[in-house]
């Protein structure tokens, strides 16, 4: 198995190639359906198939605080969350652009993973918690609402609906 070393822990080098959805759409497939976005894909073709990716890296009119005037059923975004400036004001926006027993899909870095952390990867501006995130998704509006544990990538996933 190949590996990564930091400060002294060891992890699959997967982590560091990119394209973390990967380890995620096959459980995003059964809760967004309908016509949704994926905000922050990085690449067309690391999008959650049928959504309609939406990122920066590439020719994009939108980004994560301006997406098309349409509601959508789903917002699906995979290690994106933790690069914006204002996470909360971001997923204020998604949640607004979901429709009523819409779907948020989450897929965020665990903590555990030492580089992931702000002041050692500088792309990184937040550190975010399954509690954090299922706090947020409680506190304004959606249920029922389900978190994992850390996976095998070092990361979580929290899926919540949009309560009417």
């Amino acid at each position: 198995m190949e590996t990564i070393e930091y400060k002294g822990q060891l992890y699959p080098k997967l982590q560091s190639v990119g394209h973390a959805s990967q380890f995620a759409i096959p459980f995003a497939q059964h809760f967004c359906k309908g016509i949704g976005y994926d905000i922050g894909c990085n690449r067309i073709e690391w999008s959650l198939p049928g959504s309609i990716p939406i990122d920066i890296a590439f020719d994009d009119p939108y980004e994560a605080y301006k997406l098309p005037e349409q509601s959508v059923d789903y917002i699906y975004s995979s290690h994106c969350l933790e690069h914006l400036t204002d996470w909360v004001a971001a997923l204020d926006y998604w949640t607004s652009k979901i429709k009523p027993g819409g779907t948020l899909f989450l897929y965020l870095p665990h903590y555990d993973q030492v580089y992931w952390r702000p002041w050692h990867n500088r792309k990184h501006r937040h550190v975010l918690t399954p509690q954090i995130i299922k706090d947020y998704m409680q506190d304004t509006g959606y249920d029922p609402i389900f978190v994992s544990e850390k996976d095998l990538n070092h990361s979580f996933m929290v899926v919540g609906t949009k309560h009417v």
